[in-house]
């Protein structure tokens, strides 16, 4: 089968050098070709600023929802063991059994209650109470390594607490101070239950960077949780923490058998579902929202490359008539849009890692620019904005953009191809 004439003045077949030519030429504007250069600079702009973003929200949304899930699960055990026969009294020996599980890192014997706590200043707030030993509260590596003033050696015989630092601003306290605490649940009298109030010495400040825990969690020593909550002697749960969260189904029945004892059982999925449920939500509407950006681009690489097509009629009706292939007209002007594209998506892969690297560095200045606090960690519980970036995700992204562009061009090509060159050179 013989070659046209443009074939063999190329010297190669599809995709040759003089196709590439060609295309890398319809891509340079002259003067008077303005308009379709503004257009495919928008149409590269939208792209790379797509993708951008898109690798960015993925990111900060992975961010999110790990740093929340590493600060709930670090701070809140993996598996809550609750005895149906209550009261739970042979903590430490229950303790000891489940530790002895496969998987099972350490469990925790624990008292929680619900108290005011009143400082310096100001009328109070709402605290959780945590009854917990010394030696477990050092386990719990998010509380015991983020310890900002005090300590918690001999937690157990200082007969203090330890409480987070936002609770501490809020209250006006600092270390040392004594901190009021007022339960309901209270001495039993004649004329009711009356109301418990107890103040402890603050012997550590600790911040964990989520805001949630460290405004209301309040961690006191087993021995006072049990009279100050009128428990002398007994545990309400034990928290246990594994090795991997992941493995919690698989370990479910060999905590039960390990108990020896009726209990039931709830973990960290079951306590967290309808939260992190809503992350998952939010973050797929997100990725819908950022790829019409991506959509929009591409759309402009069709507006761009018709304006092309028609501008170029005279050129491709001499490109025909001169021996070019309907074939080869196509690839020209594929290569032209795709170019674009490639370029869109390289450029705003480069843009999203930069910004993801920095993504800190960039809230602290805009929140400096505008006088106001982004990502406010009242808000968004944590203390800085997060972005982890997903390999996968990354590249995902990149091959979606890239097929996008892909998609969008060969319409204009399509086009292009089947110019009639009589008509073209009649009409010019």
């Amino acid at each position: 089968m013989s070659r046209t004439s443009a074939d063999r003045q190329a010297g190669a077949g599809p995709f040759s050098g003089f196709e590439r030519m060609v295309a890398w030429r319809y891509l340079r504007s002259k003067r008077k070709e303005t308009v379709i250069s503004v257009i495919a600079s928008i149409s590269f702009l939208g792209i790379m600023l797509g993708v951008a973003t898109l690798i960015v929200v993925m990111a900060v949304m992975n961010g999110f929802r790990a740093e929340l899930l590493s600060r709930i699960l670090g701070i809140n055990g993996h598996l809550i063991v609750t005895p149906t026969d209550m009261p739970l009294e042979d903590y430490a020996e229950l303790a000891r059994r489940i530790d002895g599980v496969p998987g099972v890192k350490y469990a925790i014997p624990l008292i929680e209650g619900q108290a005011l706590a009143q400082g310096n200043v100001g009328s109070g707030k709402g605290a959780l109470v945590r009854g917990i030993r010394g030696e477990d509260l050092g386990k719990i590596a998010l509380v015991a390594n983020n310890i900002k003033q005090g300590s918690l050696d001999g937690f157990d015989m200082a007969g203090g607490v330890a409480i987070g630092r936002r609770m501490a601003d809020n209250l006006g306290m600092v270390l040392g101070d004594t901190i009021s605490l007022t339960s309901p649940d209270g001495d039993v009298t004649s004329l009711g239950t009356t109301p418990r109030q107890q103040g402890y010495p603050v012997t550590a400040i600790f911040d964990v960077g989520m805001s949630e825990y460290d405004s209301s969690f309040i961690y006191m020593p087993l021995s006072e949780a049990q009279t100050y909550f009128n428990s002398e002697g007994r545990a309400q749960s034990l928290e246990v923490y594994l090795d991997n969260p992941d493995d919690v189904e698989a370990i479910k029945p060999k905590v039960d058998e390990a108990a020896q004892r009726p209990i039931f059982l709830i973990d960290w999925r079951e306590r967290n579902q309808s939260f992190f449920s809503a992350l998952q939500v939010q973050r797929n509407v997100m990725f819908m929202i950022v790829t019409l950006i991506v959509l929009v681009a591409a759309l402009n690489i069709i507006s761009g490359l018709i304006m092309l097509v028609k501008d170029k009629g005279h050129d491709i009706a001499i490109l025909r008539t001169m021996g070019a292939t309907r074939g080869a007209v196509m690839r020209i002007f594929l290569m032209t849009g795709a170019a674009i594209g490639t370029a869109g998506t390289i450029a705003g892969v480069l843009l999203g890692v930069v910004i993801c690297l920095n993504v800190e560095h960039i809230r602290q200045f805009f929140s400096w620019l505008s006088g106001t606090v982004l990502f406010n960690p009242e808000l968004y519980f944590l203390n800085q904005l997060p972005a982890r970036m997903d390999m996968g995700e990354t590249i995902s992204v990149a091959v979606m953009a890239l097929v996008l562009s892909f998609l969008a061009t060969l319409f204009p090509a399509w086009r292009a191809a089947n110019l009639d060159p009589v008509e073209a050179l009649r009409y010019e």
